[in-house]
């Protein structure tokens, strides 16, 4: 039976990659400098140990990545969390529809909107405004894009301002491009398996 995890799921699995990732011991200095190598840092994941064989390409990943994610203002963490999810469904990404799973129902501190989504999909019965996030996120990670401009209406429909709005975008189109890099990259599998 293979380790590789092919169902959705809130618990994170371990990801094991097809590239070697780099040694941090071994690291060059600009890898040091992309990865963001401090003395607190405890573990960098081997996803951002492989990716640092570009450097050029992580050092704006993350800055990139913690914007979208992070900032201030805009849609809310958990509504960003359930955007980015919507996309890493749509690319069948397992990983990282965990994580954002994992990380939207610990912000939301209720697990029954995930529960939803792993349960029924897009058929998943949600409140109004999570219903316009998911279907506007899950269109526009569609190859090619399916957003529409009924799905931009219901939006509105359901309260979110320009402001919002983008960070929806911006979310599903980052995961868009991770999920399919992850999928290129290597597995995810069960806690445990050999690395």
């Amino acid at each position: 039976m293979s380790d590789v995890i092919r169902k959705f799921t809130r618990s994170v699995p371990d990801w094991r990659p097809r590239v070697e990732p780099i040694k941090l011991e071994d690291a060059t200095p600009e890898q040091l400098e992309a990865l963001q190598v401090t003395p607190s840092n405890t573990k960098i994941s081997a996803y951002v140990l492989t990716l640092a064989h570009d450097v050029e390409t992580l050092k704006v990943r993350s800055p990139l990545f913690n914007g979208i994610m992070y900032d201030k203002g805009g849609l809310s963490r958990e509504e960003r969390e359930l955007g980015a999810l919507a996309a890493s469904m749509v690319n069948h990404c397992i990983y990282c529809a965990a994580v954002h799973a994992s990380r939207h129902a610990q912000i939301a501190k209720d697990t029954s909107v995930t529960d939803e989504l792993f349960a029924k999909g897009t058929k998943a019965d949600l409140s109004p405004r999570n219903r316009a996030i998911f279907d506007f996120a899950h269109a526009l990670s569609q190859t090619p894009s399916e957003a529409s401009p009924e799905q931009m209406s219901a939006l509105r429909a359901a309260g979110l301002d320009d402001a919002e709005i983008l960070d929806l975008i911006l979310s599903s189109a980052l995961f868009g491009w991770a999920n399919r890099l992850m999928h290129v990259l290597g597995d995810p599998v069960r806690k445990g398996s050999e690395q």
